[in-house]
């Protein structure tokens, strides 16, 4: 919560306060004052903070008790009298709007990501790159190529001037908002979240390269629910690349001022065939899988300076990682058959494409939820849904076998992957989200259960952690010592060494 506008809610309370308690004729003067008070912080407030929509009621408060305070101070007939009923039910408003004004600022607070704790200070820039051998298939016109936006995140020198926003275009904060079935204005006040990043810096001249690592979204994410993740590892020596896979994003927002919404939403509903559905993300799959290669050979192209950039001559091309979170995880896993790539994670995402290719003999890192450990353990232990479990869930004994089918493929590829130095981890009391900076944007989906009991700072903390130290072995040959099992510093880490 910010500083001015704490104020003035405060100074709302103040004004209703000495309405209520002040009698009559004593409360003319410190009303006036008390809104005087109030418009200054109110106006500070939108100066240097920012008006938003959470305020919308303390902002007309304000106004009103001024407009009134100041006919009646100055007006030397003493105002009429209100009849007592209507009194009543004014402050009785007044009243419950200050109470849902707290719950709003409460559950949709201008928050701040955590500080990246690495030596490097962080600079970022964005790219445009458009695939001329692939067309689009996703987009409503089904016409031109496919066109990607990728933001990288990178060590940089010293920046100066304001961090980088949170949200590299409020335009796109609607299409969020309808995502999640809110009204267009509910997610507005991000575009005052700020970044740890310096747009445009030059990149830190403290080492010749930097190994380079490519990121993925979930379905309906945005690169920019990872910035606290590509921060930390920017900050710690790596030029981070957070892809947005057009039409599998809830927005992307090109250059030329277009805007792409996801059109992939539907391919995985439970109403389908399950085979059907299977081919379909499947075929999803490979586009994601292919943007990943694509976003790759355009790093070379900017290493060798054909594309101009900032990190022209510092990309480590010989170390490359790849992560992911949901279908970005299981992109990251198709992607790391690429050999350019040489390690990957994946956030709590389900496999695909399972049956097209061999295992992968590369190491990978497996961090998932609590709650999608406990999918996969059912599997392991051969148990299977009661009727009633069924019913809850809305499936069906069919299609719920067909699921563990996959699964026990998916726990294979795991197991092969954990044979070269891989490993699977989950962490207690996560949720999906807690892979991603939605974790941060409101401590009431917490109470929803969209993120877990974890809370959301220590939850990023322990994965970048992880994320690091696997990384840094496999990238670098330093670090590592996490992945050798349990530590002290982690309780909530779990390593499952048994996937049989």
């Amino acid at each position: 919560m910010r500083l001015f506008e704490l104020l003035l809610f405060l100074s709302n309370i103040g004004l209703f306060a000495c309405t209520v308690l002040f009698k009559k004729g004593r409360r003319k003067i410190p009303v006036f004052v008390a809104s005087g008070i109030a418009t200054l912080l109110l106006v500070i407030h939108w100066t240097v903070e920012g008006y938003r929509v959470q305020l919308l009621f303390p902002y007309c408060l304000t106004i009103l008790f001024l407009a009134v305070s100041g006919f009646s101070y100055f007006k030397k007939n003493g105002p009429q009298k209100i009849p007592r009923f209507m009194l009543g039910a004014a402050y009785t408003v007044i009243a419950v709007m200050l109470a849902v004004t707290a719950v709003l600022m409460y559950a949709f607070p201008v928050f701040k990501l955590p500080e990246p704790t690495g030596g490097f200070k962080v600079g970022t820039q964005t790219f445009h790159f458009m695939d001329t051998h692939r067309k689009e298939i996703y987009g409503e016109a089904r016409e031109g190529h496919r066109e990607l936006m990728v933001q990288v995140w990178y060590p940089a020198q010293a920046g100066t001037g304001k961090h980088a926003p949170f949200i590299p275009d409020p335009r796109i904060l609607r299409y969020m908002a309808a995502d999640y079935g809110l009204p267009g204005f509910t997610f507005g006040h991000l575009r005052y979240v700020s970044s740890h990043t310096y747009s445009g810096a030059e990149v830190s001249p403290a080492q010749n390269s930097y190994p380079l690592i490519l990121a993925n979204p979930g379905n309906g994410s945005s690169r920019f629910l990872h910035t606290s993740q590509a921060e930390y590892l920017a900050s710690h020596g790596y030029i981070v690349a957070v892809i947005d896979h057009t039409y599998n994003t809830f927005a992307t927002e090109f250059p030329d001022g277009r805007i792409t919404t996801s059109t992939t939403n539907d391919l995985f509903s439970p109403d389908n065939d399950y085979r059907t559905g299977i081919e379909i993300r499947d075929k999803l799959g490979a586009v994601l899988t292919g943007d990943v290669a694509f976003a790759l050979d355009q790093f070379e192209l900017i290493q060798s300076g054909q594309i101009p950039s900032h990190i022209k001559g510092k990309l480590d091309l010989g170390h490359v990682g790849v992560f992911g979170h949901s279908i970005g995880g299981a992109t990251a896993y198709d992607a790391a058959y690429d050999p350019r790539i040489a390690a990957g994670i994946d956030l709590d995402g389900g496999l695909y494409r399972l049956r097209d290719r061999e295992g992968l003999r590369k190491p990978f890192l497996f961090i998932n939820s609590e709650s999608y450990f406990e999918k996969l353990k059912m599997v392991m232990d051969n148990r299977v849904y009661t009727d009633a479990e069924l019913s809850r869930m809305g499936s069906t004994r069919e299609w719920e076998d067909q699921v563990t089918e996959d699964k026990k493929l998916e726990l294979e590829r795991m197991r092969e992957t954990v044979g070269v130095g891989g490993r699977v981890l989950y962490i207690e009391n996560t949720e999906h989200l807690n892979f991603t900076d939605v974790q941060f944007i409101s401590p009431i989906f917490k109470m929803l259960g969209i993120t877990g009991k974890i809370e959301p700072e220590r939850a990023d903390s322990v994965i970048n952690a992880y994320m690091l130290d696997f990384f840094d072995m496999y990238l670098k040959k330093q670090g590592g010592s996490l992945m050798k099992g349990p530590d002290i510093r982690f309780p909530e880490v779990k390593f499952v060494n048994s996937l049989s």
